[in-house]
């Protein structure tokens, strides 16, 4: 078996790519430009993948890599992937999240491959939007009306659109993972999660005094990456392409993550070393998101193996083997009076 990843450089590209390499397939990634700096990184850790050079802008590229590979299955998962740079770059996001995915599928269309490559599009809990008067009470399913609050939900909602579209009018198997929040230790340190665990660690090393975020109380429906991941391939070994929800089920804010960490590394009280940023606010914000993955489970057999707790100890862990505090439970941090602590 072979397959093709696009955005490889990216937390799930590592964690599929990895999975993929275990199950014997050749596995394929696409890069952006000569000099990405995160191509040497991607060598390093998976030096079993082979790295073709194109852009999910330029349909030329896209082409020369499909025909390259051969992928029997191509996991889309390239895109402008963190919400609050969407606001700053919205035409990028359109772009890229949103127009690429139309490239994508008309690369293996013109490769003349529809009837033998399989493909995953990387969908997102994001295209809800978390308002009161589209929110089941067990949560978001694959029926749920779609309210994106930004331009990456937005351009999500078109690229999810498009390859249903190519699905039904093409007969090609496309299959869209509408996942919730995932995250692990390949989580850019931009994303908050991986921004809370980081400096969790990093305080308690006594290497920086406090952290900056944005709006603590948003409620996030958070599991593990390398759960998620699965859920793709699994996708993907279905009978028929569908859509499908990944998520854990349950809820927690910014505010209890940010807890979780801080307790990982033995500080009780978290507060005198936040500073709540107005920079970090968003002109829109989604309350709450909570997945019902009934049909995943049901009809892939997917289940998560790596719970909330779980999940913030393995982030923190990382970070704290990053930075050498092995033993900080045993430290306690100065403690510092800062304004603005949680929202």
């Amino acid at each position: 078996m072979r397959a093709l990843i696009t955005g490889i450089t990216g937390q799930d590209g590592g964690h599929l790519a990895e999975l993929l390499h275990a199950k014997g397939y050749e596995v394929y990634g696409l890069v952006h430009g000569q000099h990405n700096p995160k191509r040497h990184a991607v060598e390093s850790e998976f030096p079993f993948v082979t790295l073709l050079e194109g852009d999910v802008t330029d349909q030329t590229s896209l082409v020369r890599a499909v025909e390259a590979s051969q992928p029997d299955e191509l996991y889309n998962l390239a895109a402008i992937s963190h919400v609050g740079y969407s606001f700053k770059n919205p035409a990028l996001t359109a772009e890229v999240t949103g127009k690429g995915v139309l490239n994508v599928l008309e690369a293996v269309r013109i490769a003349r491959l529809t009837d033998t490559t399989r493909l995953y599009q990387a969908s997102t809990s994001e295209m809800f939007g978390g308002l009161d008067y589209n929110r089941p009470a067990r949560g978001y399913n694959e029926t749920s009306l779609f309210h994106p609050r930004s331009p990456y939900g937005a351009a999500k909602l078109y690229g999810h659109s498009i390859a249903k579209n190519y699905r039904e009018s093409y007969g090609m198997f496309v299959s869209c993972g509408i996942l919730f929040n995932h995250e692990g230790e390949r989580r850019g340190v931009e994303f908050v999660t991986r921004k809370i665990t980081s400096a969790a660690a990093r305080i308690a090393c006594g290497l920086q005094d406090h952290v900056e975020l944005g709006d603590l109380w948003p409620k996030r429906d958070w599991g593990y990456a390398g759960d998620y991941v699965r859920g793709m391939w699994q996708m993907l070994q279905h009978d028929e392409p569908d859509d499908f929800v990944l998520a854990s089920g349950e809820t927690r804010t910014v505010e209890q993550f940010v807890a979780a960490a801080f307790s990982e590394v033995g500080i009780d009280d978290w507060r005198p070393f936040v500073r709540q940023s107005p920079a970090l606010l968003r002109p829109a914000q989604v309350d709450i998101l909570l997945g019902d993955a009934s049909k995943a489970h049901d009809e892939l057999g997917w289940r998560r193996e790596v719970d909330f707790p779980g999940l913030v100890q393995r982030m923190v862990q990382h970070d704290l083997r990053l930075h050498g505090g092995h033993d900080v439970r045993h430290r306690r941090p100065r403690s510092r009076t800062l304004v603005g602590g949680a929202a």
